[in-house]
């Protein structure tokens, strides 16, 4: 249960980026027809059921997404171990936010048997979990209320039925939807009240809304997914408000609107979310978005739907990674990743993966791994090798040969790392196995003073990696 709600925390993030985006993108389109808007919002409804996208160079989370997960098919806001670090933290693509939230989580302590974030996680899925279950009831019984009020409706014609149990037209049904109107329409009324609803149906916006209503129901914690749900509610309902005015023409507009505000002033008290009711959504903005509606030409039309596909791209896809310069080596080590990389926590995995990938690999050994222990004192790092002698034997002389460049990457990992405590090196050989540890109090030693005040710029780790000729290994 707690990995599935990091996984709606994760989605929920990405989804209030791309739902910011749209927002923004609806104040740029607001001359453009309501359809392009609403489509916009398809972007959200992707981000909040799938975790994964594909990859592109033109992505809006490249802004903000995770550091440690960009080219990947998931963005990890909050990390899937982050139970299980030392010094939980949080990566939500804003530096002052996601500081502010750090200095929130509490730290493992050494005698504690259970990491509180764990706790906190558990706690915070099953709040979740009773505020979804709370609301599907919710939803399901006002559901079966509009089915009873509409129980003794007669048919009019085709899939239009007549009830004079309600106070204002909607679609209702999911696998045959019906329209219901209230008894006594006016014929005018009927006409272009008919037209808005079959539009509804022939878009399966019958679909579409509770789809996402049920998304937000997941999402129930996050104040912009209702907002996102309210906005598109409007956005739908003015793209069919549209559709009718360039049906029957301009000259409808006054007897449209008023037929719109008639409705609203006897509303159903229906809940929004279930069924598509004609005068349930901003009135008073649709009505003068009416009224000042224009169809557009051809070109803005081209225009636009360019516009909507690439916003569409932007919103959907995940950051590709950038691609880096070719990098300088010095002494065999990449210093610019290693300050890129520098971290405080060892439970840092991308950033400590990214450490070892700019250190040289000792003669001998192919990398195959490593291990993170983060639940109490010490912290430590284990390097798993595999031993790939060209010899086909593994002796004495290989091994002091290896050992030496082991202990100047983990100096040095003991000055980019700034919670490592001990570093360890499992060499597997056949069925054999070498182990090599080394200390952060014995590193210190050894140089004379800590380490981490190297990693702070390029000018110390240059520094340190000089110094590093002259340290040899205790026999």
């Amino acid at each position: 249960m707690t990995d599935l709600w990091i996984s709606i925390l994760n989605m929920s993030i990405t989804a209030s980026y791309v739902a910011v985006a749209v927002m923004l993108a609806r104040v740029l389109l607001r001359r453009a027809p309501k359809i392009f808007s609403y489509m916009l919002w398809s972007a959200v409804m992707i981000r909040l059921i799938l975790p994964v996208s594909f990859t592109s160079s033109f992505s809006i989370l490249r802004l903000a997404g995770p550091a440690g997960s960009s080219g990947t098919g998931q963005l990890q806001f909050v990390p899937k171990n982050i139970g299980r670090q030392a010094q939980p933290a949080l990566d939500t693509g804003t530096g002052s936010a996601g500081s502010l939230w750090n200095s929130l989580l509490p730290p493992v302590a050494p005698s504690a048997s259970v990491n509180p974030v764990q706790v906190i996680l558990w706690a915070g899925s099953m709040i979740w979990l009773t505020g979804v279950i709370v609301l599907l009831l919710y939803s399901v019984f006002s559901y079966m209320r509009v089915m009873r009020s509409v129980r003794t409706a007669t048919i009019l014609k085709g899939h239009v039925f007549e009830t004079d149990q309600i106070m204002t037209p909607f679609v209702f049904g999911f696998l045959k939807p019906r329209i219901y109107i209230p008894a006594g329409m006016s014929e005018q009324e009927l006409s272009h009240i008919m037209l808005h609803e079959q539009t509804h149906i022939n878009r399966r916006d019958y679909l579409i809304k509770p789809l996402m209503f049920l998304l937000v129901i997941l999402h129930w914690f996050n104040p912009l997914m209702w907002l996102s749900f309210a906005l598109m509610s409007k956005d739908m309902e003015m793209s069919c408000d549209e559709a009718v005015i360039r049906k029957l023409g301009p000259q409808v507009k006054s007897s449209y609107s008023g037929s719109l505000l008639g409705f609203s002033t006897r509303r159903s008290g229906l809940m929004t979310g279930s069924p598509l009711a004609f005068g349930e959504s901003s009135v008073k903005a649709r009505i003068k978005h009416i009224l000042a509606y224009r169809q557009p030409t051809s070109g803005s039309v081209a225009a636009f739907t360019l516009v909507l596909v690439i916003l569409l791209i932007g919103c959907t896809a995940n950051p590709k990674p950038v691609q880096r310069p070719s990098q300088q080596l010095y002494s065999g080590y990449t210093v610019d990743q290693l300050l890129e990389n520098k971290t405080k926590y060892i439970g840092d995995a991308s950033k400590v993966t990214a450490l070892l990938g700019a250190m040289p690999l000792p003669q001998g050994l192919e990398r195959a791994g490593l291990e993170l222990t983060t639940g109490s004192r010490p912290y430590e790092l284990t390097i798993n090798y595999t031993v790939n002698d060209i010899k086909g034997m593994w002796n004495d002389e290989l091994q002091a040969l290896s050992r030496e460049p082991l202990l100047h990457n983990s100096i040095l990992l003991f000055s980019l790392i700034d919670n490592a405590d001990i570093i360890n090196y499992s060499l597997a050989d056949e069925g054999i196995t070498y182990s090599f540890t080394f200390a952060r109090e014995e590193m210190d030693k050894l140089l004379g003073e800590d380490v981490r005040p190297y990693g702070a710029d390029e000018a110390g780790l240059r520094k340190l990696i000089d110094r590093l000729e002259s340290v040899k290994p205790t026999p």
